[in-house]
């Protein structure tokens, strides 16, 4: 179990990362979302003494990083899959931090096997693509078999067989009860893996608790209806006080609406429904939706951009003069 007792991280007039108190509890997968810089990659480095706090602290299973004699063999972490050094080969990478914390040796043949790269264990990492590191350090966090993983945008550079692979392999560390603790951008790759989130804003913490309550809490549901007869269905709608919103496709939308019960009242009017689905909110929309006063760089007006179903411009439409007055 990682835990975070009120750990702050200030540089110079900067606080990066603002009392932060959570748990990352064994058994399940718990997703550490955030903007960009929320203080992710601070509270990680935080977490594996790669920094120190200003105050606050961290336990791993209810000691400081620093007090590990063997620190592979509770904690393992992919933060950077680039921290290689180019001229090593991926077994020696691999052997010489197996020797520094009494890992047997042929556990860098058993990891190598595991990320699929026995093949190339022999060559150099200058030679490596971006996925081939990032299975590299996926073998350096395994290599001690610890009880804790913490991955740090673990998908990065891999292919479609890859990110699966990698899914399914923090799914059977969780199902073996390890503790794992993983930090990404991909909001679709998060919705499919992690059961649990912890999500930071400004370095602070926004929410911590079921991936379901999460987007229950912070997103909107609606009943998508769709009907040859519109007049007499919103006529309806109208008698029961129902607030209705037009939808896509000439459809309609019922904002916290319940199926059956709209169900049985387009029946009982006799109104022929094409449609009847409830709409579920995405991850994505929850988490923009809770960040929205935590984002550093908002998107600014476009007159002539593509917008996306709210109207809001699209992802490349982020404000210049924003980014330009950061830089100054």
């Amino acid at each position: 179990m990682i835990e975070l007792h009120d750990l702050t991280k200030r540089y110079g007039d900067k606080t990066a990362v603002n009392g932060l108190s959570f748990q990352v509890r064994p058994g399940v997968i718990t997703g550490f979302l955030g903007p960009n810089g929320a203080g992710k990659s601070t509270t990680m480095r935080l977490i594996l003494d790669l920094d120190r706090p200003t105050s606050g602290r961290v336990t791993i299973d209810g000691k400081g990083y620093g007090h590990l004699s063997e620190p592979l063999k509770y904690i393992g972490a992919l933060l950077e899959a680039t921290a290689v050094h180019p001229g090593r080969t991926a077994y020696h990478h691999l052997l010489w931090q197996a020797q520094s914390n009494r890992v047997p040796e042929r556990r860098v043949d058993e990891v190598l096997a595991l990320v699929g790269l026995t093949e190339v264990a022999g060559k150099r990492a200058r030679g490596f693509s971006l996925g081939m590191r990032q299975r590299l350090g996926i073998a350096s966090a395994l290599l001690g078999d610890p009880e804790i993983l913490m991955f740090d945008e673990p998908v990065n550079g891999l292919d479609p067989e890859g990110i699966l692979w990698i899914r399914n392999l923090m799914k059977r560390l969780a199902a073996e009860g390890r503790t794992v603790f993983v930090s990404s951008h991909l909001m679709s790759e998060m919705a499919l893996t992690a059961d649990h989130l912890v999500v930071i804003g400004k370095g602070r913490l926004l929410a911590d608790l079921p991936m379901a309550q999460f987007i229950e809490r912070n997103s909107r549901s609606a009943v998508r209806l769709r009907t040859p007869h519109p007049e007499q269905l919103l006529d309806a709608l109208a008698r029961q006080s129902i607030a209705v919103e037009p939808g896509p496709d000439g459809s309609y939308e019922v904002v916290g609406g319940d199926p059956a019960a709209l169900g049985e009242l387009a029946a009982g009017h006799g109104i022929t429904l094409h449609e009847l689905s409830q709409q579920r909110a995405s991850l994505e929309e929850a988490f923009m939706r809770m960040t929205a006063d935590a984002v550093e760089y908002h998107a600014g007006a476009q007159t002539d951009g593509p917008h996306d179903a709210a109207g809001a411009p699209g992802a490349w439409g982020a404000s210049w003069q924003g980014e330009q007055k950061g830089r100054n």
